[in-house]
């Protein structure tokens, strides 16, 4: 039995089997490796579900997202960068979706990377809200495709700390920093 005497997401379970615990509350879930982080950005919930909820915005902040297409209210087809240029492709299904609180997926069969999860908006009062991502997954190529992915900065618990991140600066200033310079600094430095 996994002691729960706080409201960590599983992936941080310091006892137990987290995998385990992740996919089981999970409907459908799959996945044997697992992914999750959480963030607190400063905006109401009811803002940060909405602008996740449509998955069209999802690429302007998850960083090897190259597309998502909408089929309909339950189902997205996703291209998702992969080491070495390559891409991966699914097919998303929604399982579980509470309004303002959960959106719960996992991929469709023949996906390239199967995968399951879910995303969770928690009100944290005056501090905004806390979002939690947790993924499970089965990487392609076993454990050796795990390490490549991750030597390629590839692997899903390095990009969901890093997305979250992102979204974070993306929803509390409309705007995402980076250490690359843009056209007019280029300029002015003559290059």
């Amino acid at each position: 039995m996994t002691d729960r005497r706080d409201d960590a997401p599983p992936t941080t379970y310091k006892h137990g089997d987290a995998a385990d615990a992740t996919t089981a509350s999970l409907i459908e879930g799959q996945g044997s490796a697992v992914a999750g982080r959480s963030v607190t950005i400063n905006r109401p919930v009811r803002e940060l579900y909405d602008f996740f909820r449509d998955f069209t915005n999802l690429p302007h902040f998850m960083e090897n997202v190259v597309s998502i297409d909408v089929v309909d209210a339950k189902l997205s087809h996703w291209v998702v960068k992969a080491p070495a240029g390559a891409t991966v492709a699914w097919d998303a299904r929604i399982t579980q979706e509470e309004q303002d609180r959960l959106i719960a997926w996992t991929s469709e069969p023949g996906a390239d990377v199967a995968n399951s999860g879910r995303i969770e908006f928690r009100d944290a009062g005056p501090r905004g809200t806390v979002v939690t991502a947790t993924i499970a997954y089965d990487p392609p190529g076993g454990i050796v495709g795990k390490l490549i992915a991750k030597m390629f900065q590839r692997e899903p618990a390095i990009q969901a700390r890093r997305d979250l991140r992102r979204f974070k600066q993306l929803m509390e200033t409309g705007e995402i920093a980076t250490p690359a310079m843009n056209p007019k600094q280029f300029e002015e430095m003559g290059l």
